[in-house]
């Protein structure tokens, strides 16, 4: 009888060194819409200019994230025009 040798065992998948902590929750990024949301709630407002800037979106896109989706999260938004570019505020309501 010939005596084989064993391979060493491989894993399906190799362990990543940084691999997350059991028991602690990894930070979680803001969104495009949070930014956006932080951006409206400033005292001085934002323009839509500022907005696409921020977020890389379409113009279109930034009325309907504030028609739709920051209107769910409660948001009041308002817009005033004053000697320039349209300035948008959003107030929480109390």
């Amino acid at each position: 009888m010939t005596q084989t040798t064993s391979k060493p065992r491989r894993m399906a998948r190799e362990p990543q060194a940084n691999a997350a902590v059991p028991g602690i929750k990894p930070v979680k990024q803001p969104s495009k819409l949070d930014q956006v949301e932080a951006l409206l709630l400033a005292p001085t407002g934002t323009t839509i200019a500022e907005i696409i800037a921020a977020t890389g979106w379409q113009q279109h896109s930034v009325r309907g994230a504030m028609a739709g989706a920051l209107k769910k999260r409660g948001l009041t938004i308002t817009s005033e025009k004053v000697d320039g570019p349209r300035c948008y505020r959003a107030s929480k309501p109390a």
